[in-house]
């Protein structure tokens, strides 16, 4: 069970994380959630609703609610896939890209003035114990 101080500092980081970036989401108009979704689409062609959730966080069930209400919105559209009638493409209409080329940038440079307190060494070291961590699981 010695691991369990490493969970600890995981969970903890996630949720400082979390603490950090929602309120300055929250600024401009967004969820964590949508903003994933967002960011993912942003100066993308189109893709299903599959490959929109292997690259974003969000989880299935949860990204049904949030591309309903980001369709809702304005800011995406939904259209069938000529390649399979089965599935939808999925891509940000112009507002939804105007909204991205808006918030994308303006919340890096919100998460640069912490990332930047890290040297590129620490920074290199910390992707490489996540992914190593992403890697054992």
């Amino acid at each position: 069970m010695n691991f369990l101080p490493t969970l600890r500092s995981l969970v903890s980081a996630y949720q400082a994380f979390e603490h950090y970036s929602a309120p300055d989401l929250k600024g401009l108009g967004l969820t964590m959630t949508q903003f994933d979704v967002i960011a993912t689409l942003g100066n993308q062609p189109p893709m299903t609703c599959k490959e929109l959730g292997e690259k974003t966080l969000v989880t299935k069930g949860t990204l049904t609610g949030v591309l309903e209400r980001l369709q809702t919105k304005g800011i995406l559209e939904r259209k069938l896939n000529p390649g399979d009638a089965r599935s939808q493409m999925i891509g940000l209409t112009d507002a939804g890209q105007k909204l991205f080329e808006r918030v994308f940038p303006a919340h890096l440079q919100h998460l640069e003035k912490a990332f930047e307190k890290l040297s590129p060494k620490q920074l290199k070291e910390v992707q490489e114990s996540l992914n190593l961590l992403k890697d054992i699981f």
